[in-house]
């Protein structure tokens, strides 16, 4: 009897033991432990799976081709970044998405305000002209030297933009309607006329801080930024039709998530999105006497979906030692808001894979 009793003691032992294992394993697929993939783009490329400003644990996989052509996993879209602010960084980092633009292509930048931190033709020429594109802007809706396309043209030209490509000034000729599907606070935006004379865009944005949004990235730049002076206002809006400068903050800021979902949901995947996070000044390059950056620049970010790139600049910020004047601005106007709405209606994800391509 004793003998048969410490077997069934042993037995049961065991089964517990595989029983708590396959809990384990269980909560771990629960909760989405350890996902993590390699990009095929270099040996000491680092990649992380990141939701929000709280970064997962994560493993290594092998697998490197698929991980390069599947840039929409189960971790969420690839943010591909590089710390070179440079030309050749710019390329590598647009190189990376193995993007292949095809017919007449945009790129799609804000011409900034004299004195502003504009992005510089130094630093974006080689990749405009090596992808032989227009530069595509629209006037802007709050007066400055930018509110009128005579005045916008000049202001190309004296930014050095004319000089490296076409410039179209979009809305020049009025505005065109887009559906907005799943909105709560727009059922159509207007954006400049020339919106459907391209095939596909290159949203090139300089990352920064913003007076009304709190920061500025590639939702604002499809928005905001496509929108003709007439769109700009209906985004401030909110829909509403009143002062740019009396809205409701949260449906301005629900508005550009919903604004920039119509300019995705027209180009149907013909587009993709650079961030370029130097010069980080709370204020935008729609101020012409921005406050001084106090904080180090960053990097070149790319991706296809916009959520989950404005989401990674944000993050940078975030863990920035540096970074508290910036994060105080974009708190201070609720700014993560555009991106839950922009999660919420469909324009992208805020999970996203960071992936170094810095050797």
């Amino acid at each position: 009897m004793k003998i048969v009793f410490c077997f069934l003691t042993i037995f049961f032992l065991l089964s517990s033991l595989s029983a708590c294992r396959g809990e384990k394993a269980v909560r771990e697929k629960e909760t989405g432990d350890v996902h993590t993939k390699e990009a095929d783009i270099g040996e000491d490329q680092e990649a992380s799976p990141v939701s929000g400003q709280e970064e997962q644990g994560g493993g290594q996989q092998e697998g490197e081709e698929q991980a390069s052509q599947d840039l929409t996993g189960e971790e969420g879209p690839v943010v591909y970044m590089t710390s070179e602010i440079s030309a050749d960084g710019l390329m590598a980092v647009y190189e990376a998405l193995e993007a292949a633009p095809a017919g007449k292509v945009a790129v799609k930048l804000s011409t900034g305000e004299p004195g502003s931190n504009y992005l510089r033709t130094d630093l974006i020429g080689n990749l405009v002209q090596s992808l032989d594109a227009a530069i595509v802007e629209c006037n802007t809706a709050y007066g400055g030297s930018r509110s009128n396309t005579a005045m916008h043209y000049q202001v190309a030209e004296d930014h050095g933009y004319t000089a490296i490509a076409e410039v179209d000034i979009m809305d020049e000729d009025g505005s065109i309607t887009l559906p907005v599907e799943g909105g709560d606070n727009l059922t159509e935006n207007y954006v400049g006329s020339h919106f459907e004379n391209y095939d596909y865009y290159v949203v090139l944005s300089h990352f920064k801080g913003h007076a009304m949004a709190g920061y500025g990235g590639a939702i604002k730049n499809i928005s905001i930024g496509l929108a003709s002076s007439e769109g700009k206002a209906h985004i401030h809006s909110g829909g509403t039709g009143g002062s740019i400068w009396g809205g409701e903050q949260d449906a301005f800021l629900e508005s550009m998530a919903e604004a920039g979902k119509s300019v995705a949901d027209a180009l149907e995947g013909n587009i993709l999105y650079i961030n370029v996070m130097n010069r980080l000044s709370v204020d935008c390059d729609c101020d012409g006497n921005p406050a001084q950056p106090d904080m180090h620049d960053i990097g070149i970010l790319a991706s296809f979906d916009p959520v989950a790139l404005d989401q990674a600049c944000v993050d940078l910020v975030y863990d920035a030692p540096d970074g508290d004047s910036l994060v105080k601005r974009i708190e201070s106007r609720n700014g993560l808001h555009t991106l839950e709405q922009a999660e919420k209606i469909g324009l992208g994800s805020r999970t996203y894979q960071l992936v170094s391509i810095d050797r």
